[in-house]
């Protein structure tokens, strides 16, 4: 199967955070429904306008842009999240990451609750970034979407994501604490779920139901499986938020290091395949690929 190249736009910001940011407006979902948020549909006149001048004089931006990333990818997530709705789309947040108790027992976090100010309604965002392979033991069977470290799953998360963390504000628990907050209770629950999903290399596998068809794809192959590595970069966390873009060609020596640590550790590992630019000579993603030890999924896999 021939990888799809990267369809974002904005290749060229040379701030990583601006690029993530501009990504976040963009990507498409993994999860159809109709809470789902589209950022893009509430973007102003100006947004690229101001995404150029943050990233010409980043300094001069929100914190976000020139602050240290957050080292887990999700606490980073949310930290661009508030940008964009603070700083981009000028929306108000009235509460984030606000947890849920009933007698001292936590049901659940309330991701952003904020003011649409198209109608002035409150809303309740939960928001999440996934990275999904394909796997099935026989063509026969239905494929199973897992995290790189598989105790993660599409189905399981989507079916979470839409019935319990969305519908959180439902409770008289969480009544409670907005109305403590001077908050009135949301109009409207909404889900924001990008990412990617990634096909087994040469093996043709149709995608997961209920994932819109413009999702974004890579590839995933097997230790053993890897070659061609010239133009390969590993992608470290928050890089995962594509797409990659650097000066300097790719080191093979990189490369052959991240592949050492999926042979010694078996640790998963997220590369780009770069290609150079006939613009302005910067090597950019044109795809990306997972490449996973011999025993993956192991047992989670498997159950």
């Amino acid at each position: 199967m021939k990888r799809r190249p990267e369809t974002i736009a904005h290749l060229d910001y040379r701030v990583p955070a601006v690029r993530h940011l501009a990504w976040m407006c963009h990507a498409p979902q993994l999860i159809s429904s109709p809470m789902g948020f589209v950022p893009e549909k509430y973007l102003p006149a100006d947004a690229e306008e101001r995404l150029r001048a943050w990233d010409n004089e980043p300094r001069l931006g929100p914190a976000v842009l020139t602050e240290q990333p957050a080292r887990r990818l999700g606490h980073y997530f949310e930290r661009l999240y508030q940008c964009l709705m603070e700083d981009l789309l000028g929306w108000e947040i009235l509460l984030k990451n606000q947890p849920v108790r009933s007698n001292g027992i936590t049901l659940g976090e309330l991701d952003f609750v904020v003011r649409n100010p198209v109608d002035n309604a409150v809303e309740h965002h939960e928001i999440a970034v996934k990275f999904y392979l394909g796997y099935r033991e026989t063509a026969q069977q239905t494929a199973l979407w897992y995290g790189p470290n598989s105790r993660d799953r599409l189905d399981i998360k989507t079916q979470r994501l839409i019935s319990h963390q969305s519908q959180l504000t439902g409770r008289s628990e969480a009544r409670s604490l907005l109305k403590s907050s001077g908050i009135e209770t949301p109009a409207r629950p909404r889900v924001f779920m990008p990412g990617y999903l990634f096909y087994p290399s040469g093996e043709p596998m149709p995608p997961p139901a209920d994932v819109p068809p413009d999702h974004l794809r890579g590839e995933w192959l097997r230790i053993d499986e890897a070659s061609h590595t010239s133009r390969w970069i590993p992608l470290i966390k928050p890089h995962w938020l594509g797409p990659w873009r650097q000066r300097q060609p790719p080191d093979p020596q990189q490369a052959e290091e991240a592949l050492e640590v999926v042979r010694s550790a078996g640790i998963p590992r997220l590369f780009a395949v770069l290609e150079q630019s006939p613009d302005d000579g910067f090597w950019q993603e044109s795809s990306r690929l997972f490449v996973v030890p011999e025993t993956w999924p192991g047992s989670s896999g498997k159950s």
